[in-house]
């Protein structure tokens, strides 16, 4: 995720870290060539570009707009969705710390830790990434490679283990149905980021869009050429820049769980878990909190 303070009119005109023009540069360049060549072609043959009017286009780049904002706003709700299931996580996982703070402290640190194990296995599922040895880092409770889905497997253990305390009496039905209850929030923040991770957008939605906006790009140069000569690239330049910019966000956006500038920053909220979960067991020696890279949070 981009971490910048409000951008200044130098950020504006020159900053490229978190800007979304090194991806579409090259369409870039290639509009600008197409352009070059429409006013050239415009000069050669001038009685070509006569009868080619504008008005078409400013109709079409309207309705385009109109649905590429529709999408940009599904894949915006897409991340924020993510961004509200690991706050909720967060939140979840305290609630659970303080609510194990009247057990023995080998018992509150198997389940403190088992739960850390938790978030980072998630972590690298949502990732892409094999997440049983990030689980077994925290937990050597089982054989989690051996697992289909080690993550939701130790939120099962941690269950287990609750349920054991409360058979043996160590806690009561009402303290074990408060765990449960933040356990049962934990797998629906699960369940929840599987399903955005699992889901993407439909594919002929946005094949449909990709097309629409390339064909709209390529051909506008030539709507222009013949009554704006060299000032055809002024604002073909800036409209591409718009239509490949939110193309290219929204390709970003609809995958929140990702490694992109624009992607959650997964590994700095597991960090906060795991400094928030060690610190409820008294420990000093906590790692340090991730801090942005070049203004980019992972």
């Amino acid at each position: 995720m981009i971490v910048r303070e409000r951008p200044s009119l130098y950020d504006i005109l020159f900053a490229m870290r978190g800007s979304i023009l090194p991806r579409i540069a090259g369409r870039l360049v290639v509009i600008a060539a197409l352009s070059v060549g429409a006013v050239w072609l415009a000069r050669w043959r001038p009685a070509v570009f006569a009868p080619l009017s504008a008005t078409p286009f400013t109709l079409i780049g309207i309705a385009l707009s109109i649905f590429m904002s529709f999408r940009n706003s599904a894949c915006y709700e897409r991340w924020w969705e993510g961004r509200k299931l690991w706050g909720q996580l967060i939140i979840a996982s305290r609630s659970f710390a303080r609510q194990t703070a009247s057990l023995d402290a080998e018992t509150r640190r198997q389940l403190l830790y088992s739960l850390c194990g938790f978030a980072h296995g998630l972590n690298a599922r949502l990732r892409g990434e094999p997440d049983a040895p990030r689980v077994a880092a925290w937990s050597a409770a089982r054989a989690w490679e051996t697992l289909p889905n080690p993550t939701d497997a130790v939120l099962a253990d941690i269950g287990l283990q609750c349920r054991r305390l409360a058979d043996e009496g160590r806690i009561g039905e009402i303290h074990y149905s408060v765990l449960e209850a933040q356990l049962t929030e934990i797998g629906h923040v699960q369940g929840g980021c599987e399903r955005i991770a699992a889901t993407p957008l439909p594919f002929a939605y946005s094949l449909l869009l990709h097309r629409t906006a390339h064909l709209f790009c390529l051909a506008l140069p030539f709507a222009f050429a013949g009554s704006l000569g060299w000032w055809t690239l002024l604002p073909v330049l800036l409209v591409s820049y718009t239509f490949f910019g939110l193309d290219a966000l929204s390709d970003e956006l609809q995958d929140p769980f990702g490694r992109e500038p624009n992607d959650l920053p997964l590994d700095a909220m597991t960090r906060l878990i795991e400094r928030d979960l060690r610190a409820a067991l008294g420990e000093m020696e906590l790692p340090p909190p991730l801090t942005a890279h070049r203004f980019v949070l992972l």
